[in-house]
């Protein structure tokens, strides 16, 4: 049972724009509802506040995921401390401290409450946006009124991506293997027998961009290096560069951002469900973590070739429909550390 006021005959706690007195929500599987009983003729409805049932109807939540007392589940919380310690420690590396995360994250309760718990029909209210977040209504007023950030891609990464998809996507820039094929520049080739880079780039790019900006720019990041006989050659490796700590970040938020979104997504128990699997050992010699590294290598990028060379074409082909209004990210990656050092009172305990 969640009470929401203040005890009865005080509204002293509750913000002065919001005409009710004592609501207690009573949460139970799929029989919520709200008990008005005891409230007074002027008590507001519950849903007017709150979002309708639309984000929790179709979720399969079990009974004990929600907390009699309006706590939430232990075992997500459990979840956000261990997702938030590399967080944490890649804050503390960047000098980024927890003032100032406090604000950043009080911006984004806004922000995503504002835009993602609207009810249809109604206009969304700073006191209602502050009862959902529990951010002062002067501070939502406020990060209500400042202009977002520009959250574009840039451009810089933007058409590299395009680039690289398009070279490791067409069948005209690879091998006979499917790997990427070596490509001279149009500029310092006497003679061209087959296509070249600026072939690549004006694909992506048309007139926009000169292909030798993109290449020294790869060259920078290490996206691609040139051979022996002039001719561009990519790094297989080229999803993410190498160096650049701008085009890092930005990968690091777009896919980290989508990778949660889809594991939020099935957490609220949403059909259907995305697709998210891992496989995970412990007890390995470091031998055998630099076996599977590599496999994991060799294997992921097969896989991240493969559906870029499936959604090449399928964009392609959707250019001619009017459907063209979705996105999709498909990830993998590896991680291995060593293994937490038992204490002696635990070894002592297994041996007894």
């Amino acid at each position: 049972m969640l009470t929401l006021g203040g005890p009865r005959g005080d509204a002293s706690a509750l913000p002065a724009d919001l005409e009710f007195w004592y609501l207690v929500l009573i949460i139970g599987g799929n029989n919520s509802h709200v008990n008005q009983a005891s409230a007074p003729p002027f008590t507001i409805n519950m849903w007017e506040q709150f979002p309708p049932l639309r984000y929790t109807r179709d979720m399969n939540l079990s009974d004990d995921s929600v907390n009699a007392l309006g706590q939430p589940p232990a075992a997500l919380v459990s979840a956000l401390r261990k997702i938030l310690r590399p967080l944490v420690r890649l804050l503390l590396s960047y000098q980024i401290t927890y003032p100032y995360l406090i604000n950043l994250l009080k911006a984004v309760y806004v922000e995503v409450a504002d835009q993602e718990f609207q009810v249809d029909g109604k206009r969304q209210t700073d006191s209602r946006i502050n009862l959902l977040t529990g951010v002062h209504r002067k501070d939502v007023k406020r990060l209500r009124g400042e202009t977002a950030s520009d959250r574009n891609t840039p451009r810089n990464v933007s058409v590299g991506a395009q680039v690289i998809g398009v070279w490791l996507g067409s069948p005209e820039f690879l091998d006979d293997t499917g790997a990427p094929l070596p490509l001279p520049l149009r500029s310092t080739s006497r003679e061209v027998l087959g296509k070249t880079f600026d072939d690549l780039v004006e694909i992506v790019c048309r007139q926009d961009i000169r292909p030798r900006v993109i290449l020294d720019e790869w060259l920078n990041l290490g996206i691609a290096a040139q051979d022996d006989l002039n001719r561009v050659v990519l790094n297989t490796g080229a999803f993410t560069p190498a160096k650049g700590f701008d085009e890092k970040a930005f990968f690091f938020g777009k896919n980290i951002h989508d990778h949660m979104s889809a594991g939020a997504h099935n957490l609220l128990g949403l059909s259907p469900s995305y697709f998210d699997r891992s496989v995970y050992y412990d007890k390995l010699s470091l031998k055998s973590i630099e076996t599977l590294t590599e496999l994991a290598r060799e294997t992921g990028m097969n896989a991240l070739t493969t559906m870029n060379r499936t959604a090449l074409q399928l964009q392609k082909r959707d250019m001619v429909g009017e459907d063209r209004h979705h996105r999709m990210n498909f990830g993998i990656f590896h991680f291995s550390a060593d293994l937490p050092t038992e204490r002696s009172s635990d070894k002592d305990s297994k041996n007894a």
